[in-house]
């Protein structure tokens, strides 16, 4: 009997000259193979997330980068869905800053808490421009032993890619690593480059852009986690 194939959401707005939305697909095409897995993905325009789109139709989600989205509360909305049903979530770039976001208001209760790219004034500016922007940087990032990211490259010490401006705005960060959020993955200088859920079967943000991994034919090992968590779940 064939099986269903794997469904994976893509939250975020399709740009054609984003280099992470060229890589995505290539990369999300590499995990299937090696996961022998037939499996579809599908974008979802955040301006077109709504309390009646049928996000129950997939197996997991991925908040890709290219921020601010088009619609804030569209991209939280499919957020919130992954983690209270506990779908298998990955966010990178833009992806990780919206998922701190959305844990820090639904979760934490911060209902004031904002991104900086689109409220910098705001009190709670949650995400803030990083000291140094990390704009198509490479960098070392030490992982937490254990961790489902460093379970996922078999390694504690990783080199990643980035193409960002915005993190975690220090002022809150030690309020927001409650014992649920947990900070996985810190960068040569201590910065927060990476979180995951404790009691999630598989939810992980990261400030870099493993995808990227995939334009050298190497398949992202977050990117192949992600689809083996789906497969796992999937009867």
């Amino acid at each position: 009997m064939e099986t269903s194939p794997l469904r994976i959401a893509l939250i975020g707005d399709y740009d054609p000259q984003v280099t992470a939305h060229q890589a995505i697909p290539i990369a999300l095409g590499m995990a299937a193979e090696h996961s022998d897995q037939n499996l579809q993905f599908q974008w979802l325009p955040t301006d077109r997330i709504t309390t009646d789109t049928p996000l129950d139709d997939f197996d997991g989600f991925w908040c890709v980068p290219a921020s601010p989205y088009r619609d804030l509360d569209g991209a939280l909305r499919a957020i919130r869905f992954a983690r209270e049903q506990q779908r298998p979530f990955l966010g990178t770039c833009g992806g990780f800053q919206h998922a701190v976001l959305e844990f820090s208001r639904n979760v934490l209760g911060w209902e004031d808490a904002e991104h900086g790219e689109t409220s910098p004034d705001a009190t709670r500016a949650l995400l803030t421009p990083l000291t140094c922007a990390l704009v198509e940087a490479v960098d070392s990032i030490h992982l937490v032993e254990g961790s489902l990211i460093a379970k996922a490259y078999e390694n504690a010490e990783i080199r990643e890619g980035y193409h960002c401006r915005y993190g975690v705005n220090p002022e809150f960060e030690r309020q927001l690593l409650t014992q649920q959020l947990q900070a996985v993955g810190h960068d040569s200088a201590g910065g927060l480059r990476a979180v995951e859920l404790k009691d999630h079967l598989f939810f992980v943000a990261t400030l870099f852009q493993p995808e990227r991994a995939a334009f050298k034919g190497v398949l992202p090992p977050l990117v192949k986690a992600l689809v083996e968590a789906c497969a796992r779940q999937t009867p």
